[in-house]
């Protein structure tokens, strides 16, 4: 476990995966991470990577040829290398081995960067693609943040915050994870999205192409919350498992695909693409208070 702190926060990162598992404001002596109870979920931060949810049938096609990856795909079980560290920040790295090129037939270097700025924590993207021709790929966050977030509060004292009205619906997810075509009403000229744990009893609120490029957690019966800020994404999913005393705000460049897809890695919704040597940077940020 490899940990980063300043005078405000202190976080822990675990190699495999390059997973958050700790995010510690000294300031209020308050955790804002999911503890990670494996009766509900046990991971508190996978990186989503080369794929974001699932696939119809966890199988794709590129260049006639068929490929299988499983759910988020497989970076999340990768152990990462520290390939660089400073005072305030930290890099993990994967490259494409045998073993990806067998799921996935791109050559590529994937680093995630860790950074601390007073009581704000930056998680950095950077694809590289080190292969001939074009590559295909989406990649995002899953961070589980503890709600309630202190102790006297309830899951229902708290909501969500955009930072512009939004008219949006959320995208259902067929039972074998795969996004419906028509969307259901959710925000109609609103920035509040108010939590309950039966918002999340058909999985995860998935949004497109919001005006917003931050979200704000936060309750009038505490001072304590968060801002979540993900510009340059085009999805952004929110979830809970069934019961489960957590939020994930998940940003996404990608997403699963859809109920209709003809399973055409190039063609997929929201895939990004990178030419050979070109690398491709994203980034999400926090400030918690």
């Amino acid at each position: 476990m490899y940990q980063l702190e300043n005078d405000r926060l202190r976080i822990e990162i675990d190699a495999k995966g390059a997973e958050l598992k700790t995010v510690y404001s000294k300031s209020f002596s308050l955790d804002y991470m999911w503890g990670a109870d494996p009766a509900y979920w046990a991971k508190t931060s996978p990186v989503l990577f080369p794929i974001v949810g699932a696939l119809k049938g966890n199988t794709y096609y590129y260049e006639g040829q068929l490929y299988h990856l499983s759910r988020h795909g497989f970076a999340r079980d990768k152990a990462f290398t520290v390939t660089a560290q400073s005072t305030d920040s930290i890099t993990f790295t994967i490259e494409s081995d045998e073993d990806t090129l067998q799921q996935y037939p791109f050559s590529f270097r994937f680093s995630i960067r860790y950074s601390l700025i007073d009581n704000e924590l930056s998680v950095s993207y950077e694809v590289q693609n080190k292969g001939e021709g074009l590559m295909f790929f989406s990649v995002g966050g899953h961070p589980a943040f503890k709600l309630p977030l202190v102790e006297g509060t309830h899951y229902n004292d708290y909501q969500l915050v955009f930072e512009k009205e939004e008219t949006a619906g959320r995208w259902p997810i067929s039972k074998d994870g795969l996004i419906e075509k028509t969307p259901l009403s959710l925000l109609q000229q609103s920035n509040v999205l108010p939590l309950t744990k039966e918002l999340f009893s058909k999985d995860a609120v998935v949004l497109k192409h919001l005006q917003s490029s931050w979200v704000q957690l936060q309750s009038d019966k505490t001072p304590h919350g968060f801002r979540f800020y993900f510009p340059n994404y085009s999805f952004l999913g929110l979830w809970a498992a069934p019961g489960a005393d957590f939020l994930c705000i998940e940003p996404w460049c990608g997403i699963a695909d859809s109920v209709d897809t003809n399973q055409q890695l190039p063609q997929k919704e929201g895939i990004v693409q990178l030419s050979t040597n070109e690398a491709f940077n994203v980034q999400w940020r926090v400030q918690f208070y």
